[in-house]
């Protein structure tokens, strides 16, 4: 593969000075590599916050730690969601050819994910699968893996953003709510920030503790974070001494989104009592238990409105509601639209 200051982007590694950092790593320090698909409208965020961390850790060691090369479907130059045109190395087909256990396939996709499926895709994917190659498929990436039937029976994750689509659309998979997921040789990462995430632990596993650290200060970052971490976290509450009361019942209600539980059930498996619950819901997110989980159902009903062909009545089931017309209400009441309307919306 290229050298990293010769990659198609994100690439120039200009050595950083840093006292902290011993300057070279212990040999022999086999070369990491990874190919890099990126998607027409992936989020530059999300590939930025993935390579970066790589390009630190090249920086700071004054080595070649980590080598990577950007490729798209078809060799040409790929649009990403923020309107920067990002020039690749090759396409798919022709790099698949280099893929193996020691050479990773990252692929990193945005929204309207479900355009860039294919046959051929489907294909490749399957092939690599096949042959053993570790994958990390960032944000909406997962969907692709996904489509390909390679993620049958496995865990996963994907951006929160299409978490209930992906679970309703693909009924054998398991999709948990977390920043990154490992099940094999497959890991499937939320993407955005996550990528870092997922980043730093790879830099962590190849590098140690220490290497990890320093690039937390370059890019002033006082942590990363755990990839069994939950994506649906509300602000504020991740470190705090409340987070840790009120995290776990709020796991509790988005695990019952179909069969809502009452407020003395919720108050039973978490072992708070109900006035307990009803202080720490208004005192940290200004909000009744009642309208949290109201909030969280009616979240997912927008997803799989938008992002699915699912029947309003099936929606309405799979989000608890005991009628369509009691459905259609609160979502208009809350949302400002009727189900069916929002639908014709995104038809259009």
């Amino acid at each position: 593969m290229n050298a990293p200051n010769k990659h198609a982007a994100f690439s120039a590694a200009v050595p950083l000075k840093d006292a902290n950092v011993s300057a070279k790593l212990p040999d022999p320090t086999p070369l990491t590599e990874f190919v890099v698909l990126v998607m027409p409208g992936f989020s530059q965020l999300c590939l930025a916050s993935f390579l970066e961390p790589l390009r630190l850790a090249n920086s700071l060691t004054r080595s070649a730690v980590f080598d990577w090369k950007i490729i798209s479907l078809d060799g040409r130059p790929v649009r990403c969601a923020s309107g920067v045109l990002v020039g690749v190395a090759g396409r798919l087909e022709d790099a698949a050819k280099d893929l193996d256990t020691n050479v990773s396939l990252v692929m990193c996709a945005g929204e309207n994910v479900e355009r860039f499926g294919g046959a051929a895709l489907r294909s490749s994917l399957r092939q690599i699968v096949r042959a053993r190659t570790p994958i990390y498929a960032l944000g909406t990436a997962t969907w692709l893996l996904a489509d390909a039937s390679v993620l049958r029976n496995a865990r996963c994750t994907i951006h929160w953003g299409r978490m209930a689509a992906l679970a309703e659309t693909f009924e054998d998979i398991a999709v948990d709510d977390a920043l990154f997921v490992q099940d094999g040789h497959i890991v499937t990462c939320a993407g955005e920030f996550a990528a870092f995430d997922l980043a730093m632990d790879l830099v962590q596993k190849r590098a140690g503790a220490g290497l990890a650290g320093s690039i937390c200060q370059h890019v002033a970052a006082d942590r990363w974070r755990d990839g069994a971490s939950c994506q649906s976290v509300p602000p504020g509450l991740r470190y705090s001494g409340a987070g840790k009361r009120l995290l776990p019942i709020i796991k509790l209600m988005e695990a019952n989104l179909e069969d809502p539980l009452s407020l003395q059930d919720i108050s039973r498996c978490v072992a708070i009592s109900r006035r307990q619950i009803e202080r720490l819901f208004e005192r940290h997110l200004s909000r009744t238990p009642f309208q949290h989980y109201l909030a969280l159902r009616l979240a997912r009903a927008r997803q799989l409105i938008e992002l699915t062909d699912m029947p309003i009545m099936d929606v309405a089931v799979a989000c608890g509601f005991v009628s369509s017309s009691h459905f259609s209400k609160t979502f208009r009441d809350h949302l400002g639209v009727l189900p069916s309307e929002l639908r014709m919306l995104e038809r259009a």
